[in-house]
């Protein structure tokens, strides 16, 4: 039996329940590790870790988001922080300024998701608001110019945004509203957009006239998406197969991976792609040099290729040559590039296949930055 005070992982909740002792608060800690050049792992440091270490401070994250080498988070009362590169203004914190502990953006308690891209940084808020900030070389802040900002400005005046994601390259945001329908803007030389052109947009551009997209995800110049019907689709630069289309041919419009319908979840990284089924199965395509795919290879896959044959992931976050991906045991697990102890198994070796990061059993989510993560471990305080 534990001992009932302090921090308690889920393991330790349940014992104590069983034993009636249990009058605990759900805690949510922040974790990091990998490359810390520009103080992306928060720790007040730019030391490198090759294993998790805990963000000192609050026990209340809710959502992050791993970028380019900044993060962002939410906490549990809405606020919205920052931490990393800066010097785009990426950050939001109205300064050029690098950060290597996490700072307080405003001070609004509505935000409700985030999403780091390489340079730029975009959010949804709880009124269904859609903002962004960073570099604005290719208009992928949505202001109708390329002007850069430093702290937050609204793309519009809608107030029916449900989801977003900054682009993990040359500067394109997409984003889902709550009516299902589907908008990019931004950089469009590959088709990344979707919108049957490569004209570049500096405003949002609605994305064919359909209502059933649910989750977007923008890579470096391709974007991917999952719809409400289960279908897996994607678009843009397709060098490396990372359309997932079995082909290397460049798409400007959407189109279907394969026929099934039981895809959950879809994370585009840099040129490379992984997703979950509802069967818990999880599956990666696109550019392998270092094993990023994960299939145990370093062959390129321009379609989908399983991972493994276990049924029990439930997330995956892909970023330029690496992935992590959390199962429904509460583990942590990572493969690819590892120069930057990025896979956080106390190494700097490269791994093709899925390696466990540390024994915990209570990770909740975890977000890939280009060659860090960050991550967030669920407990019990008393």
């Amino acid at each position: 039996m534990p001992n009932f005070s302090g921090v308690w992982n889920l393991k330790d909740q349940v014992q104590a329940i069983a034993a009636g002792r249990w009058t605990g608060v759900t805690t949510f800690e922040l974790y990091a590790w990998g490359g810390n050049s520009r103080g992306q792992l928060a720790d007040g440091t730019a030391v490198t870790k090759s294993s998790p270490v805990q963000v000192a401070g609050s026990l209340d994250w809710q959502q992050v988001s791993g970028g380019g080498t900044h993060a962002l988070a939410t906490k549990t009362n809405g606020t919205l922080w920052a931490w990393g590169y800066g010097t785009r203004g990426q950050l939001g914190d109205n300064t050029n300024v690098n950060k290597s502990s996490p700072i307080q953006i405003g001070a609004l308690t509505n935000w409700s998701q985030v999403s780091a891209g390489n340079l730029h940084s975009a959010a949804v808020k709880a009124d269904g608001t859609l903002w962004a900030w960073g570099l604005n070389s290719n208009g992928q802040l949505g202001q109708s110019d390329v002007v850069s900002r430093s702290s937050p400005v609204q793309i519009g005046a809608l107030t029916n945004w449900s989801q977003v994601a900054a682009s993990k390259g040359n500067g394109q945001t997409s984003a889902v509203k709550t009516d299902g329908t589907l908008w990019a803007w931004g950089d469009n030389y590959f088709g990344a957009l979707g919108d049957n052109t490569v004209v570049t947009k500096s405003s949002p551009v609605q994305i064919g006239a359909l209502t059933d997209w649910s989750q977007v995800e923008a890579g470096s110049n391709f974007m991917a998406a999952v719809k409400t019907n289960g279908t897996l689709w994607a678009w843009g630069g397709n060098s490396n197969g990372q359309v997932g289309d079995n082909t290397t041919v460049r798409r400007s419009s959407p189109v279907q991976i394969g026929a099934l319908t039981d895809w959950a979840q879809v994370s585009a990284g840099g040129t490379h792609a992984s997703a979950v089924k509802t069967n818990g199965t999880i599956w990666s395509w696109g550019y392998n040099v270092v094993g990023q795919l994960g299939d145990g290879t370093i062959v390129d896959r321009s379609s989908p290729v399983q991972i493994g044959a276990l049924t029990n992931w439930s997330q995956v976050s892909a970023n330029s040559f690496h992935s992590t991906s959390v199962k429904t045991d509460g583990t942590l697990w990572a493969w690819g590039n590892n120069n930057e102890g990025q896979l956080g198994d106390s190494t700097s070796v490269n791994k093709s296949s899925p390696v466990q990061i540390g024994a915990l059993t209570d990770w909740s989510q975890v977000s890939a930055g280009d060659n860090f993560n960050v991550a967030i471990l669920q407990g019990i305080t008393n």
